[in-house]
């Protein structure tokens, strides 16, 4: 089966490259994606899928249906933008447009990638008579841990048998790291203006000292909570003018844990904290939740299958011209980042790859089984509804990570597109042997039941 997935997909690699290079051209930030979803829902509507829009009220969320009956097989696609990261397929530092957003973890081949699998698992389908039903979940806003969380409140991943995903990276293997679970959410403090020097000292309440205070708070917390939580905030309003006392400021915090209920817990002691500043201040504030994420949940038995998946297609290799352009890439980067990037994967350079990844690897570093990402993703609630695994292919030079310029300029280039045609390969044939075997969804379920405990998923965010 897999060489009937690849040939349909050689195929389709032209017409995929060109929807990822178009996509990559418009980058668009989360819940504004209106380019990408147009692009993506009329590929769908073309190849007979049946979609259902505006999921969980967000105007850029989808499913795309093919089938009938069990089982049920979901592969999700993102197409979100990082703002201030545009970028020209160039070596060196060179924007599109000042300031705007670029594709800095390439979800202009995640989205796409996702897309080439289920119309391969839909051709394969029909040539075979196989039964069951595949999806497409169209998933904004991953940059801001939101689409998938809305949409999983919903429940729309619930009646799934497995979900199925990928991301763009710097190797070739599974994701079988858990990840941390996150709130992002804003403090607004209100106070009362005044001249800072001619007022009486009592005619003002700085809602700017409220936003210092609960800072430095936050850091003296810091001593007393686990070691791998990580609170990382900016101030974004401080004020007008320094002679005039700010009636009004805002922050804003990414509060990152091992799991749900410790970020519960210390958000808890990071509000009271924030109660604490506006008590010493004489100012009142309010708080503006604007995501709150599950730890990612990896299904290693799916993760198992999905390498096979990877090993019998095996991997792309890369031109002499890639190589150059990715050896001029990592020549911008910091040679110790590059090398501590390089021993936190726990393998050697040879292994590897010297510039880009040629390898299926078995676990690479953070991504192994049993260890954990500082990072956070909303799959980790796809994760809590249903059976879920993720594939990482070679989209970028070894030692490029994601979330910069030289990761817009990878994602935008052909390098980019050979890692998203092998993933979506990978989905497509884990797909269709779970279609075709359904006694592998009950393993994958069985383990599913088991890790989570029968706890039932109960959404971070309220209605």
């Amino acid at each position: 089966m897999e060489k009937e997935v690849s040939n349909y997909l050689n195929e389709l690699e032209v017409s995929l490259n060109k929807l990822a290079k178009d996509i990559w051209d418009h980058p668009q930030i989360a819940l504004e994606e209106t380019y990408a979803y147009n692009l993506l829902i009329k590929q769908l509507e073309n190849n007979e899928f049946s979609l259902t829009k505006n999921i969980a009220d967000i105007s850029t969320s989808f499913i795309a249906s093919w089938g009938k009956g069990e089982p049920i097989i979901g592969i999700l696609g993102e197409y979100d933008a990082l703002p201030g990261l545009s970028q020209k397929v160039s070596t060196k530092k060179e924007e599109v447009n000042n300031g705007g957003p670029g594709h800095g973890c390439g979800h202009n081949l995640l989205g796409v990638g996702s897309l080439g699998a289920v119309l391969a698992v839909k051709k394969i389908m029909q040539d075979h008579n196989i039964k069951g039903t595949i999806r497409y979940y169209g998933c904004p806003a991953e940059e801001t841990l939101l689409g998938k969380v809305l949409m999983a409140r919903e429940g729309v991943f619930n009646d799934l048998n497995a979900a199925i995903t990928w991301h763009p990276m710097n190797v070739n293997s599974i994701w079988n790291s858990t990840c941390t679970a996150m709130n992002s959410f804003k403090f607004n403090f209100y106070g009362k203006a005044a001249h800072a020097a001619d007022a009486p000292p009592e005619a003002g309440a700085s809602a700017l000292d409220s936003v210092i205070l609960t800072d430095v708070g936050i850091n003296y917390l810091r001593e007393h909570i686990n070691k791998d939580t990580l609170i990382h905030g900016i101030i974004t309003k401080g004020g007008y003018v320094p002679n005039i006392v700010p009636d009004f400021s805002q922050s804003w915090y990414f509060l990152r844990a091992p799991n749900r209920e410790q970020v519960e817990n210390i958000y808890s002691r990071v509000i009271n904290i924030a109660k604490g500043a506006a008590l010493m201040c004489g100012t009142t504030f309010d708080i503006k939740l604007l995501a709150g994420s599950h730890e990612y949940i990896p299904n290693y038995f799916l993760g198992e299958l999905m390498l096979k998946s990877m090993k019998k297609i095996g991997p792309p290799k890369h031109t002499k011209e890639e190589n150059d352009f990715a050896r001029k890439l990592m020549n911008s980067v910091d040679p110790i980042i590059i090398e501590n990037t390089i021993k936190s994967s726990k393998l050697t350079r040879e292994e590897l790859g010297n510039l880009l990844c040629e390898k299926v690897l078995d676990s690479v570093g953070d991504f192994s089984k049993g260890d954990r990402l500082a990072g956070s993703t909303d799959v980790g609630d796809v994760s809590y509804c249903t059976p879920t695994v993720q594939c990482l292919t070679t989209c970028w030079p070894i030692a490029i990570i994601p979330h910069n310029w030289q990761t817009t300029a990878a994602s935008g280039s052909s390098i980019g597109y050979k890692g998203m045609i092998f993933a979506a390969k990978a989905m497509a044939l884990s797909a269709l042997e779970l279609m075709a075997r359904p006694e592998l969804l009950k393993k994958a379920y069985s383990e599913f039941k088991n890790t989570l405990s029968n706890k039932k998923y109960i959404s971070a965010l309220p209605k």
